[in-house]
């Protein structure tokens, strides 16, 4: 969560580039869903094999290898950052793997044309009402949308690593996807994420969420912390200077053991059926 003074937020276009310096650690220090994720999706979002799934902002494809796991007809990811999107190509072998190197605002997809749309903690870097709009025309009768996120904190625990190194990013501005004193984070605000998908011609489902605890080591902070896009932003000297206080808080004053709190929060609705749309 974040402290008590509200800050600056990002500029969503940012997110376009936020995340390519290093694709690879973003790969390995990102934590991946909980199984129970996949288990949703399977459940409320139709997630199964045979199906066309458009991913967007597919990143390092964390969640990308994951839905291919089921199997699909096809998947077309896409990604703005080239970067992301050449790592994507280099790592993920699968013949039913499209990768669009386009913002999703801009990018070319064939109507109706899909059985899942999926985003996975990155919805937050789009205009909600024009980005369902334009899903909700992608997807065929009766299609389902996903968004989700993985939440670095739990209002209702403790987390005493943020609460000691909170004051690091006191004069930095924020992620998007942040709380603070005022607001929930981005993925925990339920009925504004209900609400959003309901003004856009879905039928949402009851959110579903999460919680569960990230134990990390302090190079595992520095790595996870350097994927921030609070942290990103900064200019090297500053970057390098606030990765090395926090690997040291966690080596000093935690032994070397970390514990972040989690809460993985799932939105799924379904676009109406063909009969309804009548």
């Amino acid at each position: 969560m974040e402290s008590a003074m509200k800050r600056v937020k990002l500029d969503r276009r940012f997110g376009r580039e936020a995340f390519g310096d290093d694709p690879a650690n973003y790969h390995s220090a990102r934590p991946p869903y909980p199984q129970a994720t996949w288990a949703a999706l399977r459940e409320r979002a139709g997630l199964r094999a045979g199906i066309d799934i458009l991913e967007i902002g597919a990143g390092s494809g964390l969640a990308t290898m994951a839905l291919l796991g089921h199997r699909p007809r096809s998947l077309v990811a896409v990604e703005p950052d080239g970067r992301l999107a050449d790592y994507l190509r280099i790592s993920i072998d699968d013949p039913c793997l499209d990768i669009v190197e386009a913002p999703f605002e801009t990018a070319d997809l064939k109507p109706a044309s899909f059985d899942l749309v999926a985003a996975a903690t990155m919805f937050h870097w789009l205009d909600p009402t024009a980005s369902l709009k334009k899903i909700h025309g992608l997807l065929r009768p009766g299609g389902a949308v996903a968004l989700w996120w993985n939440v670095f904190g739990d209002a209702g625990r403790p987390d005493v690593f943020h609460d000691e190194t909170v004051h690091l990013f006191a004069s930095h501005p924020s992620s998007l996807s942040s709380g603070d004193a005022a607001r929930l984070p981005h993925g925990l605000e339920a009925n504004a994420r209900v609400g959003e998908l309901a003004a856009t011609g879905f039928i949402a489902d009851e959110p579903q969420f999460l919680s569960w605890t990230l134990t990390l080591d302090p190079a595992a902070v520095r790595r996870l912390y350097a994927t921030y896009s609070n942290v990103t932003i900064l200019p090297p000297s500053k970057r390098f200077a606030l990765l090395d206080a926090l690997e040291a808080i966690a080596a000093s004053r935690f032994g070397g053991r970390v514990e972040r709190n989690m809460t993985t929060a799932i939105y799924t609705a379904r676009r109406r059926s063909l009969e309804a749309d009548h």
